[in-house]
């Protein structure tokens, strides 16, 4: 479950830096600013982003743990109703026992009876008739009132499991909405840090984030992020672009960690242009990758990466209508090279 208000962001437009056409992007040069990145607002993205994921994980566990209490306020719910039934059942038991009475003369008759008694043994009869009619009697009403005490402890029971059930989803609710909050300002003041970088034409250079590719040993290329929905495809048609579509889009929100398809070199690092801030990384083979629209990069050109390793942050630089990552696979490092990213990773064993 992802913690982004993606619809929403999706909506908003980005600020359009510098519109150049698609082609100049592909030569648009690496360059850095002399003063270093600012990474403050990277790292708090960065840091946000694993504290939405372990609270995604504790939000899963409530969510499991407050649909087992559900279900056992449910089974209250039906002892409570079988409950009620037994209680009605006794109440009609004791009133067909007083109607009886009334009929018969109640305790008046009984009582005429022992007193006109002929013999011992009527005398017996008669005592042992009044004896059961008052013990039938007690025993349906201690029946019935122990019913009432059971019937009082469970309905206050199943309220105190509905209030605790509501005040779960009301933390859970709360902890999503902060974390959603935080991450949603963070995301959009990296963007603006973005932005303004890519109208000067500088990169801030790498931003240095405590990272690890937690990829298995042995696989050796990966999607260029974890959590994400497909957008536009490859050669599709749009009118934001000068001919077709020359990569895959992800749908992903600002700072999303992006990472390097399989193992490589950097071969370039550059701002500006219609891609904005982009990443491009030699593969063995010969083939190019290349993650644009970024809002931050983690590395340096010239760097070898791993497979798995964060390389930049998503963002909706350059020409883009909202966050995403555009990802191209090149036979060059220049536009105009592409092949369809989708077939090519699934060639490689990735299904997107």
């Amino acid at each position: 479950m992802r913690l982004i208000h993606r619809d929403r962001l999706m909506l908003v437009p980005a600020v359009l830096c510098v519109l150049l056409g698609t082609a100049a992007s592909a030569a648009a040069p690496a360059a850095y600013a002399s003063d270093g990145p600012d990474t403050t607002t990277s790292a708090e993205v960065a840091r946000l982003f694993d504290e939405a994921a372990q609270a995604t994980l504790v939000y899963e566990k409530g969510r499991r743990a407050a649909d087992a209490q559900r279900t056992r306020a449910l089974h209250l719910q039906e002892q409570l109703k079988r409950q009620r039934g037994h209680l009605a059942t006794l109440h009609d038991q004791i009133g067909g026992v007083a109607r009886d009475q009334y009929r018969t003369g109640g305790p008046l008759a009984l009582a005429a009876h022992l007193l006109m008694a002929s013999s011992p043994e009527e005398f017996m009869r008669a005592r042992r008739l009044v004896w059961q009619a008052e013990l039938a009697v007690n025993q349906l009403l201690q029946r019935a009132r122990q019913g009432e005490r059971r019937l009082a402890a469970a309905e206050k029971t199943a309220r105190a499991a509905w209030r605790r059930l509501k005040e779960r989803r009301d933390r859970l609710a709360a902890i999503k909405k902060d974390i959603e909050t935080k991450l949603e300002a963070a995301q959009w003041q990296l963007q603006g840090e973005a932005d303004r970088s890519v109208a000067a034409g500088a990169c801030a250079g790498a931003v240095q984030l405590e990272q690890s590719a937690d990829v298995p040993s042995g696989v050796e290329w990966v999607p260029p992020v974890e959590d994400y929905e497909l957008s536009a495809g490859f050669d599709s048609v749009g009118e934001r672009w000068a001919h077709r579509h020359t990569g895959q889009d992800f749908a992903v929100g600002i700072g999303t960690p992006v990472r390097s398809i399989g193992a490589g070199r950097v071969v370039s690092v550059s701002c500006g242009g219609s891609f904005g801030i982009e990443v491009i990384v030699e593969h063995t083979g010969g083939y190019y990758s290349q993650y644009a629209h970024l809002a931050a990069v983690t590395v340096e050109q010239g760097e070898r990466v791993a497979t798995g390793q964060q390389i930049g942050q998503a963002g909706t630089t350059g020409n883009s209508t909202g966050p995403h990552l555009h990802f191209e696979v090149r036979l060059t490092p220049h536009l105009g090279s592409g092949v369809d990213p989708v077939w090519w990773l699934r060639e490689r064993g990735v299904t997107l």
